[in-house]
């Protein structure tokens, strides 16, 4: 994989003289280096954006959706290359990874064939002779920034959107999983994307950040990852009067009451928690259990963990791989360590795995309070806390407790309660008996400090639109 930026429609080393180095998770071995974008890059990406805009913004419907249709076409024709980039940057199981393209993919779809129904409405007239309507237009150049756990799923979100809505974009996805961008990027080349449309830059978090949301140029901040790096730049992008989108992290509550089948939930809730190792923003973490079934379900859930395969990800039995980078391993055994000193129990895993590589235990700890700092804190990583509780109101109090809202869970045959935990759990994503809380047609968002604003279905894209009242006289 050659590593570069991707810049007015063309593949080139950045110009600056810094270099970075993408590493292996399953080895800690370098997957290959580049040079960073330098300023005069950013601004090249930027004046490339502006230039595309503003042919793009008159593009038809029809134009905007076989390109975004072309563009998942190719995707799936490379879907075993960007499923291995994948694996290989991210350490995801292979198998997992290819589902991850097939979504990203139907990202694009989905905007396709969302850009042909952007409705606007005729409103009636208060007299004679008034034509007065409300239409959409596209708000401009987007700057996106997305992370390294789902690298596939979260740009093609992002730049699928704003390609739909008429704008053009230039984006920052992580560093550490460049070139599953830039594979994307590749698509997007070959389908035929006008040069600008799409600019994607790697290099320094913060300059890039900061060089984005000062440009008088760009209209529109759209971000994904940690919620005090999304307070910086939702107050950046509010000095120069920029709309921001921002998904942001969580710590999901998942109620799991005494009337379920407790193999069943628990196997399902094992396989949806280690999935990518726990590092994904809307994973199942507290689970609050009703107290009467609370010692089954923690053994069933420590039975079905036990049995988890971790492995390279190109093991085709592989069920979970490493963690991204040596910060989250260390970050995991501080949470542990520090739930155990505050008195919880560790009922599986626990410590890292021998051998190289960042892999870690999935690991499963009783909380008998809520001192430890994992109660708290979104471990982002392979570990799940079971919370004993005794009524629908208590489990409540827990769900809602932090300041964060993105996706929730609850298990539950009884209709009433069912309906009680839908709409007074404080979340933006809401699941019952099910744990699927983002799909390219559902809206993705959270309350609190979760975020703003919502990604995926025609809410999302309507974050990319301004609306336009035209009021027309003369026409009696």
């Amino acid at each position: 994989m050659k590593y570069s930026q991707f810049i007015a429609g063309e593949f080139a080393d950045g110009s600056s003289a810094q270099r970075l180095q993408v590493l292996s998770p399953s080895t800690g071995e370098s997957l290959g280096d580049y040079a960073m974008a330098s300023s005069d890059d950013v601004q090249r990406a930027i004046a490339a954006a502006q230039k595309a805009f503003g042919l793009w913004k008159q593009s038809g419907a029809l134009q905007r959706s076989d390109l975004l249709r072309r563009i998942a076409s190719e995707m799936r024709a490379d879907r075993d290359a960007i499923a291995r980039q994948i694996s290989a940057e991210l350490g995801k199981p292979h198998g997992e990874a290819q589902k991850e393209v097939d979504t990203a993919a139907e990202m694009f779809e989905w905007s396709a064939e969302e850009a042909r129904r952007l409705y606007g409405r005729v409103i009636p007239a208060r007299s004679p002779g008034i034509r007065q309507t409300a239409q959409f237009e596209p708000c401009g150049v987007v700057a996106g920034f997305s992370g390294w756990n789902a690298p596939a799923i979260t740009p093609s979100r992002k730049i699928s959107a704003a390609l739909a809505a008429g704008c053009t974009i230039v984006i920052k996805p992580s560093e550490e999983t460049a070139g599953v961008a830039l594979l994307i990027a590749q698509a997007i080349q070959r389908a035929g994307a006008p040069a600008g449309a799409v600019n994607m830059l790697f290099g320094d978090p913060a300059q890039i950040a900061d060089q984005l949301c000062q440009s008088p140029d760009i209209a529109m901040i759209t971000f994904t990852g940690g919620t005090e790096v999304g307070r910086q730049l939702g107050a950046k992008a509010a000095a120069t009067m920029k709309r921001a989108t921002l998904e942001l992290g969580g710590h999901a509550p998942v109620i799991v009451w005494n009337d379920v089948d407790i193999d069943q939930v628990a196997a399902n809730c094992v396989a949806t928690k280690y999935r990518n190792a726990g590092q994904v923003c809307t994973s199942p973490t507290r689970f609050l259990i009703h107290e009467s079934i609370y010692a089954d379900f923690c053994a069933r859930f420590v039975e079905h963990t036990q049995k988890l395969r971790v492995r390279d990800p190109f093991d085709a039995q592989a069920q979970m791989g490493p963690l991204k980078n040596r910060r989250r391993r260390d970050a995991i055994e501080r949470l542990v360590a520090n739930a155990l000193e505050s008195g919880a129990q560790l009922l599986t895993g626990g410590k890292a795995l021998a051998g190289p590589g960042f892999f870690y235990e999935p690991t499963v700890l009783a909380l008998r309070d809520l001192r430890a700092d994992a109660a708290h804190i979104e471990p982002f990583g392979p570990v799940a806390l079971l919370i004993a509780v005794k009524d629908a109101d208590e489990a409540l109090r827990e769900a809602n407790r932090l300041p964060f809202g993105l996706a929730a869970y609850a298990f539950t045959q009884n209709m009433q309660l069912a309906h009680r935990f839908a709409n007074e759990i404080e979340s933006g994503v809401v699941c019952i008996n099910e744990l699927q809380a983002s799909l390219p047609e559902t809206p993705f968002g959270g309350y609190k400090d979760s975020g703003l604003g919502s990604e995926g279905g025609i809410e999302g894209l309507r974050e990319f639109l301004k609306v336009k009242c035209v009021r027309q006289g003369g026409l009696a």
